[in-house]
């Protein structure tokens, strides 16, 4: 956010030198240049388009910059277990979760050495009840472990991820048994540079 008000500031900045140096007058067709020849007439039309462009420009550049950081957030969290995400599985360790892209479905799990990454699409999933920390949820069957959800402390909603073929064989397997739901809590953190 600091940076979009320093992005505005330098619009502003750029618009009074516009005023300050004559940009867009169009009364300096009667001058001359150093030679005596006639300085042709600003098009003053022309001379407030591009100006009106190069401010956009700036306001899209510092918009897009304001979203990169807001973006670049990303969860961390120490899974102390072997488990499934999607159809790919990943072993016991630090992971990062994050959006590949702002508003993509998509949600990159990885973990911090870049040992194993997948990227899952997931759908908006309702909180059951009022969540104040970050944390993953699992499936548990007997001894293996399927990434469900993943909720971020400052979302009022959480991401949730299709029931797999695998957890569906796992459970007609060991349907004697009740799923078990494993949470681990997870940080909000921003990406080491």
């Amino acid at each position: 956010m600091q940076f979009t008000r320093g992005a505005l500031s330098e619009i502003k900045k750029y618009a009074k030198v516009c005023d300050m140096t004559g940009h867009g007058q169009s009364d300096r067709g009667n001058q001359t240049g150093a030679n005596g020849t006639a300085l042709k007439p600003i098009d003053k039309e022309n001379s407030m388009n591009k100006a009106l462009f190069r401010m956009i420009g700036m306001l899209a550049l510092a918009l897009m910059a304001a979203t990169q950081t807001v973006r670049a957030q990303e969860l961390r969290v120490s899974v102390p277990f072997t488990f499934t995400a999607g159809k790919t599985a990943l072993p016991a360790g630090e992971y990062q979760i994050q959006k590949p892209a702002g508003d993509s479905p998509a949600l990159l799990i990885q973990r911090t050495d870049g040992s194993a990454a997948v990227i899952l699409i997931s759908f908006a999933a309702s909180p059951k009840e009022e969540h104040v920390q970050s944390r993953l949820v699992f499936h548990h069957y007997g001894d293996h472990y399927f990434l469900a959800q993943v909720w971020r402390a400052d979302a009022s909603r959480g991401r949730q991820f299709p029931v797999t073929a695998q957890e569906k064989e796992q459970a007609l397997a060991l349907r004697n048994q009740t799923r078990n739901q494993v949470v681990i809590a997870a940080s909000i953190t921003l990406p080491k540079p």
